[in-house]
């Protein structure tokens, strides 16, 4: 299949529901399904504009409520896994996410038995505890910085690591582990599969989650299945370019060629349909988070969108292009611009610290994009459940613009 780059942009917001964006209604269900679409859905902790899962659903989902995700996550139906980081996966995809027995959280429990044993042991009769339950302890393990780690975090973290603990729920950073038994249906637990078959389910949801991803794309968007090539470091994969053509074989996975874009992509079987006849974008807004899966591929944003985005987190301040927690702009099918929201949560309101426009963008003057504005901006209010936005002195245009 052959495409014009029109048409992979139309493609690529619709099949992320975003055209319109804040449009599937449902509310937990709805999550589900923004889930099941995306294969998982990245977490993060940070949360000064929101955490990274909730602006992803905030985007997408009617009238999202933060908490739809957390009452999901204490019925099972959602669980913790990793899959291009921390992610959230559905409940019923636990045998293909289920934790390798990996040799550093192996070396952990080794290391610190006697700790592990206690904290087992209060766990199995209590139920769910944190790290803040125990007293700190230390023993032979060290954290990234050679300094000797609390013990009891250590050996929580490396009986998830290892499919003995799972998390059942968390209170903001705070983790609470239970035993896994206790968090999901014998079944499920039971449902052993070749490491092969979990290889290749991982590739196909890294597919799923972005759309058009390519062969390649950076270590990042792979990460965790292996080289391209077979490699004696990981003797369980047989390599992604092997597993992605067995997709192909399989029909799972088709391979695009776009207009002016260098290399195949490839797009999910069911998806196919759409991505020949793309609806016309109407006049919408969303924010994405830095962790969006639309945003992963960043080559592909700089030679389909033109837009070129770095999270520039790890950059200096004094060295920053735009800012540290900055939000692209998605108007119909085209990314316009960057948005830089703080929440300030025990006052209820949210500053935006700055606005950036693309080149040869007019947000005044562009149809339908101030109306779709103010109404992005006023669903972003009730995502941070603020009651008004505050806007710096240089930004007196677009507050007159965008009054909410």
């Amino acid at each position: 299949m052959s495409i014009p780059a029109e048409q992979a942009r139309r493609f690529l917001v619709a099949r992320h529901l975003l055209a319109p964006a804040r449009s599937l209604q449902g509310g937990p269900s709805a999550v589900l399904e923004v889930i099941r679409r995306l294969g998982s859905l990245q977490f993060d902790p940070i949360a000064v504009a929101g955490r990274s899962h909730d602006i992803v659903l905030h985007a997408r989902v009617a009238g999202y409520d933060p908490s739809w995700c957390e009452q999901l996550y204490e019925r099972r139906e959602i669980f913790e896994a990793y899959n291009k980081g921390l992610s959230f996966v559905l409940a019923g995809e636990f045998p293909w996410f289920r934790a390798k027995r990996g040799r550093a959280a192996v070396r952990t429990l080794d290391e610190n038995a006697e700790v592990a044993e206690r904290v087992l042991a209060r766990i199995r009769a209590e139920g769910p505890l944190s790290a803040l339950d125990f007293e700190r302890e230390t023993g032979p393990t060290t954290d990234w910085f050679g300094m000797p780690a609390n013990a009891v975090r250590a050996v929580l973290e490396a009986g998830a690591a290892t499919g003995v603990l799972g998390l059942a729920r968390r209170d903001g950073s705070r983790r609470y582990y239970d035993l896994l038994e206790r968090l999901l249906p014998a079944e499920l637990l039971a449902h052993e599969l070749p490491l092969h078959e979990q290889y290749r389910h991982k590739l196909l949801s890294r597919y799923r989650a972005h759309g058009l991803l390519g062969a390649g794309g950076g270590n990042d968007i792979f990460s965790g299945l292996g080289a391209a090539k077979p490699d004696p470091r990981w003797p369980d994969s047989p390599g992604r370019r092997a597993l992605r053509d067995e997709l192909v074989e399989r029909g799972e996975i088709v391979p695009v060629q776009v207009e002016g874009l260098r290399g195949k992509r490839f797009v999910v079987a069911e998806d196919a349909a759409l991505l020949e006849a793309p609806p016309e974008p109407p006049p919408s807004v969303a924010f994405l988070s830095p962790f969006d899966p639309l945003v992963w591929d960043r080559p592909l944003l700089a030679d389909l969108f033109g837009f070129k985005y770095v999270w520039e987190l790890f950059i200096p301040p004094a060295k920053r292009r735009w800012g540290w927690y900055v939000l692209p702009i998605v108007f119909r099918d085209r990314l316009v611009g960057r948005l830089e929201p703080r929440i300030v949560r025990d006052e209820g309101r949210v500053e935006v610290l700055d606005v950036w426009w693309e080149d040869g963008f007019a947000a005044r003057t562009a149809d339908g994009f101030v109306e779709a504005m103010r109404g992005a901006l006023g669903d972003y209010l009730s995502f941070a459940r603020a009651s008004r936005i505050e806007w710096p002195a240089h930004l007196r245009a677009e507050k007159r613009l965008f009054a909410v």
